[in-house]
């Protein structure tokens, strides 16, 4: 299977457990930690107030997991994603989607840590060691400073998906 197909099946797979956990909202609201969001968790230019229609959420999200799947495929190697399959990919893009790529001395996330050093999971992925950095997912469940049984459910799922490809 040619990477693209792979990737490609890998949204599909991401789609719907992005929007059960994401749950859709077409008014903008605030969440957990005060950012203005719609939709399945869109935060872009989003103010209070914002509304959206089923078909711009619908765009938005797939808009959303297309650039989490470009953030994946810059930073793991081909040679790692071929190993992978469509669930394990579906998992890390479910993460991406949710945590973002991350920025030094602003956001942890997936490529970046507030600290300037590479998240562990990527590290993993970049050595080709796939469990180990599914693992990695049970420990981003932090919003803000505070433990979110939301962000927990969804890290088990991601986790269960990703092994469930191992």
């Amino acid at each position: 299977m040619s990477l693209k197909v792979r990737i490609a099946a890998a949204i599909l797979v991401a789609t719907p457990v992005v929007s059960y956990f994401e749950g859709r909202n077409l008014l903008a609201y605030l969440d957990p930690v005060g950012i203005p969001t719609i939709c399945e968790g869109w935060t872009y230019g989003v103010r209070l107030g914002d509304v959206a229609t089923n078909a711009e959420c619908d765009q938005k999200t797939q808009l959303a997991l297309q650039e989490a799947a470009e953030v994946f495929q810059r930073w793991v190697p081909a040679k790692v994603i071929e190993r992978m399959d469509a669930n394990s990919i579906a998992a890390f893009l479910s993460f991406i989607y949710n945590a973002g790529p991350g920025k030094p001395g602003v956001k942890d996330g997936f490529v970046w840590l507030k600290n300037g050093r590479h998240s562990t999971m990527l590290l993993h992925l970049q050595a080709g060691r796939i469990q180990p950095a599914c693992a990695q997912l049970s420990y981003w469940v932090n919003a803000g400073d505070r433990k979110l049984r939301g962000l927990e459910r969804r890290r088990a799922a991601e986790r269960k998906l990703c092994e469930a490809g191992l």
